[in-house]
């Protein structure tokens, strides 16, 4: 599979496309002053408890307040408030963890109420970006992203990928960790760490803990609701997240924004700096690669597929809905289950790809065409859980219901990709309204009469929609025939099939448009 990232900056921000063999998977959108994003640390207060719901409401000077559940405080909460009261007290300077005592962990089943208090400031992670009317998610079980690990401080467990299955791998990369980490940060061994080298795992721990020290030394000087420590921005995360081998190209249309995405690469891959080139074309970068055409077939409530069949795609406040539909496309009663299958096959794959694409998080039904045979559904579903693997967002998939219902929960952290793809009426402005066509004739006479007998030209021509060129022409005695005898000249009427239907254009005898 070859995978290309397309950059498109512009005033407003930067726009990535995600391909994969030339089809868009992924699109995202990164605003300048991009506040609250991923992973960005925020020196919270706590602004009212919730008992009821067991969560604090913090304040972090977005609108809303931000939401902290008890379960998203962190086993080391009592560690981290521990140390935020030494910091802003100034009692102790150093920013690693070396001689700090570490306090026991919270009870998992207790009251937040019992741990958190009105008015305590608190430093917090966004889980969550803001969506629709709710403000931030949060977490204090803060954690630092590399590209190889993840830095947990208050803790010594070293954890591992999943996805990394051998066990000598696991073991080896176990023990470089256990030798170079400092004391009291646990580790998140990533996926992409496989294979890789005590060096390169060293300079991504101690990146990581370079990070870690610019934030403690920022705290003690820091304004509550005010944000500490920022995420890289959009496409560098991106970047760390999703480089490997198989890309082939990173294009940028802006000379920064090249130059910074070159020396990341540079910083984390060398090897893999060749791949990323500047667009130097003038034609839009996003038109230049197909981008633009994709992304106008892709969104929208209708999306259809290449054999005749389409998806309508519905979001209501609660989850998303699918419904597959097989269009024109026609099966005799003999091959109908087979039929079906194929359909679904071929709507699950776009399905997959529309996950992604808008990155809808939550809750998704999808009602697939029924299927009779328990062979076929067990086939399908086996099949959009193999599309499934490519999606980075964690999701879960259960089979088919009764009625033929996929379910699908699938995580959510920042707001949907949404995009307008329909475009506003040149010919109503998109009022819904049109002047009248009985006056049409009368605006265009009226032109005539100021071109012909005020500004003296000759030989001109009118260019008008098929339809009112018929009208025009029309009958024995037809207009074209009367403004004849009134202006005392031929007018030549052009039809323009590209034309709205009161669009009309007149052209002087030596082929220009005459600007009214």
């Amino acid at each position: 599979m070859v995978k290309e990232l397309i950059i498109d900056s512009s005033p407003s921000g930067v726009t990535i496309a995600l391909v994969e063999d030339k089809q868009l998977v992924e699109l995202h959108k990164e605003h300048i002053n991009n506040n609250y994003a991923v992973g960005d640390i925020y020196l919270g207060r706590i602004k009212k408890i919730m008992p009821g719901l067991n969560a604090a409401f913090v304040d972090v000077g977005y609108e809303k307040d931000a939401f902290l559940h008890y379960f998203d405080l962190g086993p080391q909460v009592q560690s981290l408030i521990k140390l935020t009261k030494i910091k802003r007290n100034g009692s102790v300077s150093g920013t690693l963890l070396d001689n700090f005592k570490l306090e026991g962990d919270i009870n998992k089943a207790g009251k937040i109420s019992e741990v958190v208090s009105k008015n305590l400031v608190l430093p917090v992670q966004i889980a969550k970006e803001p969506i629709s009317t709710k403000g931030p998610r949060l977490s204090s079980d803060l954690s630092i992203a590399g590209r190889y690990i993840v830095l947990v401080p208050f803790s010594n467990v070293i954890s591992i990928s999943k996805k990394i299955k051998s066990n000598t791998e696991r073991n080896r990369l176990k023990k470089i960790i256990e030798s170079i980490k400092p004391k009291n940060f646990g580790v998140i061994i990533r996926t992409v760490s496989e294979g890789k080298g005590v060096a390169e795992l060293q300079k991504d721990l101690l990146d990581s803990v370079t990070k870690w020290e610019n934030f403690i030394k920022k705290l003690p000087d820091a304004e509550p609701s005010k944000r500490v420590w920022g995420e890289m921005d959009r496409t560098s995360t991106l970047i760390r997240d999703i480089l490997s081998t198989d890309f082939t190209n990173v294009y940028v249309n802006d000379s920064n924004l090249f130059e910074d995405i070159r020396s990341y690469v540079h910083e984390i891959s060398p090897e893999m700096e060749k791949i990323v080139k500047i667009y130097k074309h003038k034609e839009p970068i996003f038109e230049h690669f197909g981008i633009e055409k994709q992304i106008k077939n892709a969104f929208g409530k209708t999306v259809n597929l290449a054999g005749g069949a389409y998806l309508v795609v519905e979001h209501t406040e609660a989850l998303h809905v699918v419904d597959v539909n097989s269009g024109n496309r026609t099966a005799s009663k003999e091959n109908q289950e087979e039929n079906a299958l194929q359909v679904n096959k071929e709507a699950a794959k776009e399905i997959a790809r529309q996950l992604r694409l808008r990155d809808m998080g939550g809750i998704v039904v999808i009602d697939f065409i029924d299927m009779h045979k328990p062979a076929n559904r067990k086939m399908l579903f086996d099949y959009l859980k193999e599309l499934m693997l490519l999606d980075r967002a964690k999701h879960t998939i259960l089979p088919p219901s009764k009625f033929g219902l996929v379910q699908i929960t699938r995580q959510r952290v920042r707001p949907e990709m949404n995009i307008v793809t329909s475009e506003k009426c040149p010919t109503c402005d998109g009022t819904g309204e049109i002047k009248a066509s009985i006056v049409l004739m009368d605006d265009i006479e009226n032109n005539l009469t100021y071109i012909l007998q005020e500004q003296n030209e000759k030989n001109i021509t009118l260019c008008v929609h098929p339809y009112i060129e018929a009208y025009i022409k029309k009958g024995f005695i037809s207009l074209q025939w009367k403004w004849f005898f009134k202006f005392g000249q031929r007018i030549k009427i052009k039809a323009v099939p590209s034309y709205n239907l009161t669009e009309f254009h007149f052209i002087s005898s030596k082929d220009e448009e005459i600007k009214l």
